[in-house]
């Protein structure tokens, strides 16, 4: 989970507050979930609370590094963690997750099988169930400029219209993903002619245009009209945006091509003093009337229960099919520091 997704779910106000209980009658049965901030309904709490007579409590935090170093410093208590797919992969090779209970993972079979193909590190679930699944895309102020009047792929980037109103991320696997997507390229490569070729583009056609690259503010600035062309995740924006100029303001979609996407996975932590009822929590986030609760919180697209979308109530920010070739940013290991390296060569390249 982002930090775009931070914006939006306080904008949609649900709870962020780190050791924070939800607490019913119980049997004294608690439950201690590990999760990224504002990334948990309080009415899904609540309800599962009732039916299972137990206590949750939330613990937060606001990146994987984050969370990761405070169970390798020796963090105990939590039964539940939601680590990104890099993480997932080398928490599972770590050993610090238990395998799934799959009698009580009943409810496996309605998660997308697309999400097999892609979770190459766990692709029977075993460790890590499905929870989200994001990517960014582009977003185009169409009070700016006219729909229809631009291409709809990671090129728009090369656009002279927007050359000086638009913006991409400070994030180097997402614009370096791009740009290998653009290229017809692994977006996890470490090959040093792809990543040259990919750099190039960048430089040469894309940053001529760019304000700047920006991974936090480029909402407020889309809302005021300064930036009409951002790449990001479309929670910045539409948490920025009224939700009725939502369709008369923005164009969000994601190329054609895929790009970069992110999977949160629910796992369980070895040393879980819970495992049973931790089990059935992951179970119950997957029934698609509890998953289009937490669909609705944030107006997420459905994909990872393509069942749930019958029963949300709100319109979601994009149809959730324009993730289907999008390909997961994996833990690349040493190699993160010859993106690193690229990195810097693009963002003070003149």
């Amino acid at each position: 989970m982002k930090i775009a997704s931070k914006i939006a779910t306080a904008a949609f106000g649900f709870i962020a507050a780190v050791g924070l209980f939800t607490s019913c009658g119980d049997d004294g049965k608690k439950l201690y979930l590990y999760n990224w901030t504002y990334y948990t309904p309080d009415e899904v709490l609540r309800d599962f609370e009732k039916e299972f007579n137990c206590t949750v409590k939330v613990d937060s935090y606001a990146s994987n590094e984050e969370m990761y170093a405070k169970l390798k410093a020796g963090a105990k208590g939590y039964d539940i963690v939601v680590p990104s797919q890099d993480y997932a992969s080398i928490m599972i090779a770590q050993g610090m997750v238990q395998k799934l209970e799959s009698a009580k993972q009943t409810n496996n079979s309605k998660i997308n099988p697309l999400l097999s193909k892609m979770a190459v590190y766990d692709p029977k679930f075993e460790y890590a169930s499905p929870y989200y699944l994001g990517a960014a895309g582009v977003c185009v102020n169409k009070t700016k400029i006219k729909e229809g009047s631009y291409e709809k792929t990671w090129n728009i980037f090369a656009d002279k219209k927007f050359a000086g109103h638009a913006t991409m991320m400070d994030d180097m696997r997402e614009v370096i993903g791009d740009a290998l997507t653009v290229l017809g390229y692994d977006l996890n490569t470490l090959d040093d002619n792809e990543l040259a070729q990919a750099k190039n583009l960048i430089v040469e056609r894309w940053k001529p245009n760019l304000v700047k690259f920006d991974a936090e503010g480029f909402g407020k600035s889309f809302a005021s009209g300064d930036f009409w062309l951002c790449q990001g995740y479309a929670e910045v924006v539409f948490g920025e945006v009224s939700e009725d100029k939502w369709a008369e303001t923005i164009d969000f979609f994601i190329p054609a091509q895929g790009g970069p996407s992110y999977l949160d996975s629910m796992c369980i932590l070895k040393d879980s003093k819970n495992p049973e009822l931790a089990n059935e929590f992951i179970n119950y986030i997957h029934r698609p009337e509890v998953y289009a609760k937490f669909l609705d919180a944030f107006h997420f697209p459905c994909f990872v229960i393509p069942d749930a979308a019958q029963f949300t109530k709100k319109v979601p920010m994009y149809d959730a099919s324009q993730m289907n070739n999008c390909v997961l940013k994996m833990d690349i290991g040493e190699g993160l520091d010859k993106y690193n390296n690229i990195w810097q060569e693009i963002r003070f390249n003149n």
